[in-house]
């Protein structure tokens, strides 16, 4: 069996399990040991990330020639035309890159979206939107890339899906375990109760510091 964990990250967070003291890791709320991320999010990027005990999950969902699909909420400055939306569709140059057709649309506000500590610095002349994105690559800094290029810089960047898994309900810092018995490709939510008992209305493990 392999163990996976699904771990809301917070902003700020470094998507590792050491950093210079005083930074927020990774261990200061994830305490399942030899699990390791399966991708990054960047320090100023929010949302899921994967962590598992299973080599072959892992280069699974981190290796680009997989192609897993990851649904990101975007919130830009601006608010983008139909021109902008069809261009990140089809695929957007930036610097030496030519990004894989993404899948891209307007949304509102994602319900239930907690603050964000920082929060976000806005130009008070412009507006901002949010967009749904889903791409199938993991380049350094992509989306922010992607949404610079078509005229709409990111201002705050949550992932909210990578393949079949979800954030769910997850709040800032919690996460939550799960087994699979295929190693290789992503499960079919064959979730688990927690180990120890949510709190009321929860529906997740809160975070905890490890000793």
């Amino acid at each position: 069996m392999a163990r996976v964990v699904l771990l809301n990250k917070p902003f700020g967070m470094l998507c590792q399990f050491t950093g210079p003291p005083g930074t927020p890791t990774l261990a200061d709320v994830v305490d399942v040991p030899g699990v390791y991320p399966a991708g990054r999010l960047d320090t100023d990027s929010e949302g899921l990330l994967v962590l598992t005990d299973s080599g072959p999950l892992q280069a699974r969902l981190s290796d680009p020639m997989h192609k897993t699909w990851k649904r990101y909420w975007v919130q830009v400055e601006g608010q983008p035309d139909d021109g902008a939306l069809e261009a990140l569709r089809g695929g957007v140059r930036y610097r030496d890159v030519l990004t894989l057709p993404a899948r891209a649309e307007r949304i509102d506000e994602p319900a239930g979206l907690w603050p964000r500590d920082p929060p976000v610095r806005f130009r008070a002349a412009i507006p901002t939107s949010w967009l749904c994105l889903e791409i199938r690559e993991g380049r350094n800094r992509q989306v922010r890339h992607m949404t610079a290029a078509v005229g709409y810089p990111t201002l705050r960047l949550i992932r909210a899906q990578i393949g079949d898994w979800s954030l769910g309900d997850l709040a800032p810092g919690a996460w939550r375990l799960i087994e699979t018995s295929d190693q290789t490709s992503e499960p079919r939510r064959t979730e688990r109760p927690p180990e120890t008992k949510n709190p009321p209305g929860g529906g997740f493990h809160k975070a905890r510091k490890r000793r």
